[in-house]
């Protein structure tokens, strides 16, 4: 996070990510949307995040991407559909569907995803905390974000454990689904041990107190966070306008 756009303030960087959602859901065509993608690849490198932020990309969203096209082009049938072979058929309607479709996906998701990999947890609820939001819903939020990490470190550890009690976790995909099984319920198991650890965390550092808290950590808005936020402003009264107008 010590890059120029990692050290903006959370709400700044909640704002930009605002704008881009409001963007690629109102304005029509495909064309401002696809553009975030490679936007997005250029601020990550900026970052030093552009690695992670292309492999869960991949391992994600183009998952989803390669999946709504085929249904859309091959699988349903429009008025212009042409046979190619058994089910399958190609339609220039559903071409023009999917890129409509998966350019929100990509532009939305895309802008998400690098929100998460330059804005830490601990800034988050920061700002939440300082914006006077209850301690309770900041706890949840803090807890969402962070339960696939968890769970993935955590399902990554008993596989290990696994492999080094003999047990076979990698091949085909039905040695795959046998070692499923059995990692199910140290998985859930440990997930409830944590869960009550962090209880007992929470009420040692007096969270349920209703007395004003202090903090050691402090983010200050710069300049250039007021700058960003306002511009944003103007963009989506703009945005609202244009939409009003046309």
């Amino acid at each position: 996070m010590k890059s120029t756009i990692g050290k903006l303030y959370p709400s700044t960087k909640f704002f930009c990510l605002l704008v881009i959602i409001l963007l690629c859901m109102f304005t029509p065509g495909y064309k401002l949307q696809f553009a975030v993608l490679p936007i997005i690849i250029v601020l990550s490198f900026f970052s030093k995040t552009a690695g992670n932020f292309i492999s869960v990309f991949m391992k994600s969203i183009l998952i989803i991407v390669l999946f709504i096209i085929a249904i859309q082009v091959f699988i349903v049938k429009n008025d212009d559909s042409q046979h190619l072979w058994w089910i399958f058929h190609f339609s220039e309607t559903g071409w023009q569907n999917s890129l409509l479709m998966i350019s929100k996906i990509i532009g939305i998701s895309s802008a998400i995803i690098y929100f998460f990999q330059v804005t830490s947890t601990k800034d988050i609820n920061y700002a939440l905390e300082k914006s006077g939001v209850p301690k309770k819903v900041t706890f949840v939020v803090a807890s969402t974000i962070q339960l696939i990490p968890q769970m993935s470190g955590l399902s990554k550890a008993i596989t290990d454990a696994q492999k080094s009690r003999g047990i076979e976790t990698e091949g085909s995909l039905w040695i795959r689904m046998k070692s499923f099984v059995p990692m199910i319920g140290p998985l859930v198991l440990s997930s409830i041990q944590q869960t009550e650890e962090r209880v007992l965390t929470l009420e040692s550092r007096a969270f349920s107190s209703k007395n004003k808290r202090t903090s050691i950590y402090e983010i200050k808005k710069s300049t250039m966070d007021h700058l960003i936020s306002w511009s944003c402003l103007l963009i989506v009264v703009g945005l609202m306008i244009w939409r009003v107008v046309k």
